[in-house]
């Protein structure tokens, strides 16, 4: 990732985010993302499948792709694009549509990709922790394994047999770790 500005805020960086080049704002930074890989996108569409229709039959709230930017704090600002969120129905509400939402997800799941680097993915799962997400899944394409983090401190790693929850943020979900890899 390359640093392009320094020390804008959420309001300048909306201004930018028209162009259609992947960013996300760090710390106040505006920071280049990559296009994702072939298996990268596969992962996030296949991932998202049995979240949507979950949401589908309980109207819960709604799912993001990562296009979508969360305000995930405020001096210095810090606007992330999870590469799936999940939001609850109740915080909707009052959301303008034609803004980042103003808040933390209380789902985010980022799909690692082999060049993504492991302090960047930390980084990113503090500032989803740090901001009010109740729940973080990382998943490993690569190894076909799964690493949730909550909000209260619990970290575990799921492997591909293992069943995935959505615990007290998405109630009933269930799915195994490997249809979230399915080819």
């Amino acid at each position: 990732m390359a640093t392009v500005t320094s020390q804008i805020s959420v309001e300048e960086f909306w201004r930018l985010c028209g162009d259609g080049r992947r960013r996300e704002l760090v710390g106040g930074e505006v920071v280049e993302l990559a296009p994702g890989s072939v298996e990268h996108g596969r992962v996030v569409v296949t991932a998202a499948f049995p979240l949507q229709t979950f949401i589908r039959a309980h109207p819960l709230g709604e799912i993001f792709g990562n296009d979508t930017g969360f305000i995930l704090s405020r001096n210095p600002d810090t606007v992330r694009g999870p590469d799936i969120a999940f939001v609850r129905r109740e915080r909707l509400a009052n959301v303008s549509r034609g803004s980042f939402f103003p808040g933390a997800p209380d789902l985010a799941v980022e799909v690692v990709s082999p060049n993504d680097l492991a302090q960047e993915v930390e980084r990113k799962i503090q500032d989803y922790l740090t901001a009010g997400t109740a729940m973080v899944w990382v998943l490993y394409p690569e190894t076909r394994h799964v690493m949730l983090y909550r909000s209260g401190g619990e970290a575990r790693f799921l492997a591909e047999k293992d069943a995935l929850d959505g615990g007290d943020v998405l109630p009933g979900f269930t799915c195994e770790v490997r249809e979230l890899f399915r080819k």
